[in-house]
C-alpha cells in the first residue's frame, strides 16, 4: 500500500511541476457569470417552455402556446 501511495504522490509531484501549483481563490468572493451568444439563445428557446408537475411528483414541460390553446 505504501508503494502505491508514494507512487501517486509522485506523480502529482511531476504534475505540479508541469501545470504548476494548485491555485487558491478566496471561496468569499462570487463568481462572476457572463453570459455569451449561445446561453442567450439557449435561454431565449426554453423560454417558450413551463414547467409543469403531476400528483406523483413528475415534472415535465410543456410549450406556451399549448397551455393558451387549451384556457
Amino acid at each position: 500500500m505504501a508503494h502505491v501511495l508514494s507512487g501517486f504522490m509522485s506523480m502529482t509531484d511531476r504534475l505540479r511541476f508541469f501545470f504548476g501549483p494548485a491555485t487558491r481563490l478566496d471561496a468569499d468572493t462570487p463568481v462572476i457569470h457572463r453570459h455569451d451568444d449561445f446561453e442567450q439563445a439557449s435561454e431565449e428557446d426554453l423560454s417558450h417552455f413551463v414547467v409543469e408537475t403531476d400528483s406523483t411528483g413528475h415534472h415535465y414541460a410543456v410549450r406556451r402556446e399549448d397551455l393558451e390553446r387549451e384556457s
